[in-house]
């Protein structure tokens, strides 16, 4: 499988010329921000509502702290024509006046699709119909490719090997891809195949912009701290325009306390994913929007530099993860997954800093002034203590 991996990707920078590489990573050059509609309202999703979603995320103020790209998962696909060309359900009924109303809000359109047969709903996806669905996209005004693989690992399993079946996934993603390319539309990749075969490694590759590196996300504390700690090891393979995406946020759904979910949010920012909120935004409380919209921790998360942080130490259910930043500083996680609240120290030079340190408390926007060597606080159960440190010589 590495050798394969390799010649692909010499293959690939050989066929695609680097501008293309070029303008791939341009879209995104900080992680991608905005909503989908899978998390709260799944398949009863329709053009009435991703509307009052974009006007919520105007008014709100979702929009002006960075959320602008409004995500149709999916359940929109209707039945193609005699021409083959695929054309919307009864629940959109007018997919290009949908994009121009999404424009028309300061927002942009994503919409989804699968390289299989089926959709994971069983909706029509784009297998033999590429460049027309890709030009379909384009038309409306689409904005955002999330790529799901579903149905086609069906196609996959008539392979004869593993590594036949690998090519056979790497070549559909190449190929919506290069059909997006040939519409001379900027559109956002996102490759979802939750993970395998180690896509982190090969996702830049196939033109994509972000890819899942997990199975999906639920409302709940245990998985969302399943998968965002599992992103530990992976920040060497991101960058700007190409980034790891551990799923899309759960906040405001319900399920989680505020510390979990600050938990959430600190631990995104600090792997420089994706901040695609996934909850209703009519009925997003003012707690949930504080989370959402905290300028401190959007700013960790779209850091220019596009250094994903990584996890520096753990202890038991203690961990400190770690992000360089481009002014020099330092973001820091405190992250206690107990049960019950836990003292936690940060030794300055398990992060190359000696003497004063400068430290704020970023979710309480605390300046503490100037602390020597270690820093030592109690953090709630579930919770974290998310710190922005620099050298105060």
């Amino acid at each position: 499988m590495k050798n394969f991996l390799g010649y692909f990707l010499l293959w690939f920078t050989l066929v695609l010329p680097l501008p293309l590489l070029g303008q791939t990573a341009k879209l995104v050059a900080t992680p991608p921000m905005g909503w989908n509609s899978w998390n709260h309202f799944g398949g009863k999703i329709d053009d009435a509502t991703v509307r009052a979603q974009a006007d919520a995320m105007v008014t709100t103020g979702m929009r002006d702290a960075g959320y602008i790209y409004i995500n149709i998962d999916d359940t929109w696909q209707g039945e193609r024509d005699a021409q083959g060309i695929i054309h919307s359900n009864d629940k959109f009924p007018d997919m290009k006046a949908l994009a121009d109303y999404v424009h028309s809000k300061g927002l942009k359109l994503g919409i989804y699709s699968s390289p299989g047969p089926k959709t994971c709903a069983k909706y029509e996806g784009s297998y033999g119909h590429e460049e027309q669905d890709a030009q379909t996209y384009a038309n409306w005004g689409i904005d955002y490719l999330k790529y799901d693989l579903c149905s086609f690992r069906e196609n996959m399993k008539q392979a004869d090997s593993p590594e036949t079946a690998h090519k056979m996934m790497v070549d559909a993603y190449t190929k919506m891809h290069t059909a997006l390319l040939k519409t001379g539309r900027p559109i956002v990749f996102s490759l979802c195949q939750y993970g395998d075969d180690a896509v982190w490694k090969w996702g830049t590759a196939v033109g994509g912009n972000l890819w899942r590196t997990t199975g999906d996300i639920s409302d709940k504390y245990s998985r969302m701290a399943e998968i965002g700690f599992s992103q530990a090891g992976l920040s060497k393979f991101v960058g700007p325009g190409h980034w790891n995406d551990p799923d899309m946020l759960e906040v405001g759904n319900g399920g989680m306390t505020r510390d979990e979910y600050r938990t959430h949010m600190s631990l995104w920012a600090l792997l420089a994913a994706p901040l695609l909120a996934g909850n209703d935004m009519t009925q997003a409380s003012p707690e949930t929007l504080s989370l959402l919209t905290n300028r401190e921790v959007i700013a960790i998360d779209q850091d220019s530099a596009g250094i994903q942080g990584d996890r520096i130490w753990a202890e038991g259910p203690t961990e400190i993860w770690m992000r360089p930043l481009s002014d020099g500083s330092k973001a820091i996680g405190l992250f206690n997954r107990h049960h019950a609240p836990l003292e936690i120290e940060l030794d300055f030079q398990q992060v190359g800093l000696k003497g004063k340190v400068r430290v704020r408390d970023v979710w309480a926007a605390n300046d503490m002034g100037t602390i020597k060597e270690k820093y030592r606080t109690t953090v709630p159960r579930h919770g974290v203590v998310l710190l922005k440190i620099s050298s105060a010589k």
